[in-house]
């Protein structure tokens, strides 16, 4: 028998009361709170946060009738309850004063409906301290304290570095109240989208245990493949579940599975149609201007080696790459390994939605969007599947012109050469090819790797500073590929496999040659 999808309700009596699907995530929660009392998580937006700590809250708060047949109901004592303060940042933060005023808004509503007099006025630290301590005595039970979206009034005006640092400042101290007042708190969760750094925002708050990245507790948001067959069983007629897998699967926290964004699950069980549902919701503007003023190219996104120091660099002034990339849920960890004294992560996309949206996007901030770009790929990956190399050439400069001044301006022969690979990387992307970067041989890394219709292109780019050099970068180019035997892991595919030296003019600023060879 089906039940309702609780798209966009993250109230969990709604969802218990009213015969929505729920994944029951109580396993965990009850492991957290049997086990600790101040955690963070961080999780991409949409991924069920926000569901999480309004269980939390119907847990604490006795709501034993929300629980039957679920996991902890026989493994908790209910007579136990405890009052409850929830604080969420979802609003506009785009003034110096709407911090405070949404604070004190938040803690005055909790006044009322626990039926505390009203404080006098004072600041947001003060006023949470006194609701702690009063909350406290009135009840004889210890306070629980969660937090969501703790960092949106950072995130929300990081293009103005004075007020973010003064609203991460503010909070840094508003934190600091809860371990202040740690005789009067059972239990904390904060969660948010970012890792901030503990120095720069957590300073008072420093007990609390960071779970973003802890194996046991990877699965606490999101659907696993268990969850989507087990609880979602009756939706599924006439889905391809292969085809979900592709799509939708694929982010890891270290656990052992890995996970889909509920939203995506959700929104395609009920329109029964694949799109890019959760990339659509978000606009990472700021994440393609940061790539563009650091110099980074769209192909080093991918295969990105990076230490748990990386993964987590998060702060007004210091924002890592590979830190926003990874946090805001458009690279994922797709292998881990251990060296001496840290954790190294290999990031990669999570899967087909965010690998194809995401270029999409950046083609579209690079003024390159549109239907007619799209389709100038498929026109492209159309002539290497019919191994038209001269028309390939002929058509190729055309959508290299529109390469960015600050681009040209690096300076850097070898990234320079990247660029280019990274328009064409971004165009066939764009359009669902498989495309593999910096591919690893036993003696060297191919720039670009197309596999298309049946057939592998393996590709190099090489400069050329003036036209009658164009020769001897494309030898350069196809010694390179054969003497470092970049095809030679597709030999054995029994399909064609061909190689592309690729030669690009400082000077032209385009495409000035390509010439093709069997491998």
């Amino acid at each position: 028998m089906s039940s309702r999808l609780p798209i966009g309700i993250q109230n969990f009596r709604t969802i218990r009361e009213q015969d929505f699907y729920y994944v029951d995530k109580t396993p965990i929660v009850r492991k957290l709170v049997e086990e600790g009392r101040f955690y963070f998580l961080s999780r991409p937006r949409r991924f069920g946060k926000s569901l999480l700590l309004d269980t939390l809250k119907s847990l604490f708060e006795g709501r034993e009738e929300l629980f039957r047949g679920l996991d902890i109901h026989g493994h908790w004592d209910w007579s136990a309850t405890h009052p409850v303060v929830r604080l969420s940042f979802d609003g506009k933060y785009n003034d110096p004063e709407d911090l405070e005023s949404s604070i004190l808004t938040q803690l005055e509503m909790i006044e009322r409906n626990a039926d505390l007099p009203a404080a006098p006025r004072k600041s947001g630290p003060e006023r949470l301290l006194d609701l702690l301590d009063r909350l406290h005595r009135k009840t004889g039970r210890q306070v629980v304290v969660l937090v969501d979206e703790y960092d949106k009034p950072i995130l929300d005006v990081l293009q103005d570095p004075e007020l973010a640092t003064a609203n991460r400042d503010y909070l840094r101290g508003f934190y600091g109240i809860i371990k202040g007042s740690a005789e009067h708190v059972r239990f904390v969760f904060v969660t948010g989208v970012s890792m901030f750094s503990k120095v720069s925002l957590f300073s008072g708050l420093n007990n609390l245990e960071d779970i973003s990245l802890n194996p046991r507790y990877a699965t606490i948001c999101g659907y696993t493949d268990g969850d989507i067959d087990r609880v979602f069983g009756p939706e599924l007629d006439g889905l391809d579940r292969k085809e979900i897998r592709t799509w939708y699967n694929g982010y890891h926290w270290r656990g052992g599975e890995r996970l889909y964004n509920p939203y995506d699950v959700l929104l395609l069980l009920r329109n029964r149609e694949f799109r890019p549902y959760w990339f659509e919701t978000g606009s990472p503007t700021f994440l393609f201007r940061m790539l563009m003023e650091k110099s980074v190219s769209p192909m080093e996104l991918e295969n990105r080696m990076a230490g748990m120091s990386l993964v987590s660099k998060f702060d007004v002034n210091d924002i890592g790459i590979e830190a926003l990339l990874f946090q805001t849920g458009y690279l994922t960890i797709v292998e881990e390994r251990r060296d001496k004294f840290d954790n190294l992560y290999r990031l990669d996309y999570p899967n087909l939605e965010v690998r194809v949206s995401l270029n999409r996007g950046l083609l579209d901030h690079l003024g390159k969007a549109g239907v007619e770009q799209l389709d100038r790929g498929r026109e492209l990956c159309g002539l290497l599947k019919a191994n038209d190399f001269d028309g390939f050439a002929d058509r190729l400069p055309s959508y290299l012109s529109g390469m960015p001044y600050q681009w040209h301006a690096t300076g850097d022969l070898a990234r320079y050469e990247a660029w280019y690979a990274s328009l064409l990387h971004m165009c066939f992307r764009a359009i669902g090819v498989d495309v593999r970067v910096e591919d690893a041989s036993s003696h060297g890394r191919a720039d670009m790797v197309v596999l298309t219709g049946g057939q592998a292109f393996v590709l190099e780019f090489k400069m050329a500073d003036r036209e009658g050099d164009v020769d001897a970068a494309l030898d350069a180019a196809i010694s390179q590929m054969r003497e470092r035997r970049y095809a030679e892991k597709y030999l054995d595919r029994e399909e064609p496999v061909h190689l592309l030296g690729v030669a690009c003019g400082r000077e032209a600023r385009n495409l000035l040659k390509i010439r093709a060879e069997p491998a």
